[in-house]
């Protein structure tokens, strides 16, 4: 089932977001791997600038988790995480769709480039590599990222965004 996280789920998102994020360690630069993945603090910043989780669920338990933000004139989308023992199973998938189906707005999407298997995720999707010189402008203007993870990050768009450009 795909629901719209609330405030009580707040432990059950960060723990599936660190879990998920496990994946990077080793494969991220080490300048830019902190343990956890993600602070609390940091997700509480997340949630006051409007990022929004959807989640999946078994049960009561959530499995993946991610964001949509509204941001200008597009959608980001957000820190997408499934616990590691339930990868492989379309549930990053099914969240993309549903989360595509509630915005008209071009989407934007950032991960990392060492993330090879998150940008071929995305691709299967639909979604395009923007250049190198977009990527920067982009992150620059949607995104509050040091300089450092603009270096390292990727920035993928779909169609609305190819079409308008």
């Amino acid at each position: 089932m795909i629901r719209r996280c609330e405030p009580g789920d707040f432990a059950a998102v960060l723990a599936v977001i660190n879990d998920g994020a496990a994946a990077y360690q080793g494969k991220i630069p080490a300048d830019c791997w902190n343990l956890p993945y993600m602070p609390a603090a940091e997700l509480e910043a997340e949630l006051a600038a409007g990022v929004v989780f959807w989640a999946c669920t078994q049960g009561e338990e959530i499995t993946a988790v991610m964001g949509l933000q509204d941001v200008a004139d597009v959608t980001l989308i957000r820190h997408a995480y499934t616990r590691t023992a339930h990868q492989h199973r379309g549930l990053g998938s099914a969240l993309l769709e549903h989360l595509r189906g509630r915005t008209q707005r071009p989407i934007l999407i950032g991960t990392w480039r060492a993330a090879a298997w998150a940008v071929r995720f995305y691709e299967r999707h639909g979604f395009r590599l923007v250049s190198e010189a977009e990527k920067r402008v982009l992150l620059q203007r949607y995104w509050t990222v040091p300089e450092r993870q603009i270096q390292e990050s990727v920035v993928l768009a779909d169609g609305r965004w190819r079409a308008r450009a």
